[in-house]
């Protein structure tokens, strides 16, 4: 058995969205997210109502290795959802978000934490830095105002 400390980060970033949380909360669901996410398509959804719920199950394809998530924590009540993602052999993520109400519409608290299973995954966790992840949160909080606001998946130029 080898124990060892871990390879961690944790990168966190909070969205203002365009829309109550009960309409935001729902379209953080891997069937949901094919209307506004772009590049976003799963393989496969495990699913009982066919929307995100907790103990779904979802593949997403990478490399490489596909990912697998899995919805921990589903709770519409309170607007809080977290997951699980693994991607075999090379890192283990917990993703948190917690929405709240606020005048504006949402206020959207997300973080990430990665934890290396391989030296793969440490140098996967070194390229997510800060910086990397304010982009990518700054593109999903475009794309999902851009969809709350006119219902339709924002048009990105390749």
């Amino acid at each position: 058995m080898k124990i060892t400390k871990p390879h961690r980060v944790t990168r966190s970033y909070t969205q203002t969205l365009a829309g109550p949380p009960e309409e935001v909360f729902p379209l953080l669901c891997p069937v949901r997210e094919l209307d506004w996410v772009n590049g976003w398509n799963p393989d496969l959804v495990v699913t009982e109502s066919g929307f995100s719920e907790l103990d779904c199950v979802f593949v997403t394809p990478g490399t490489p290795e596909d990912a697998v998530w899995v919805v921990t924590r589903h709770d519409s009540d309170r607007w809080h959802l977290e997951l699980l993602k693994l991607i075999p052999g090379v890192v283990v993520g917990k993703i948190v978000i917690r929405l709240e109400a606020i005048a504006e519409g949402t206020s959207a608290d997300v973080s990430y934490t990665y934890t290396a299973l391989s030296p793969h995954g440490e140098a996967a966790i070194d390229g997510f830095t800060q910086e990397h992840f304010d982009r990518f949160m700054k593109a999903w909080e475009e794309e999902l105002n851009h969809y709350l606001l006119t219902g339709e998946k924002l048009t990105r130029s390749p």
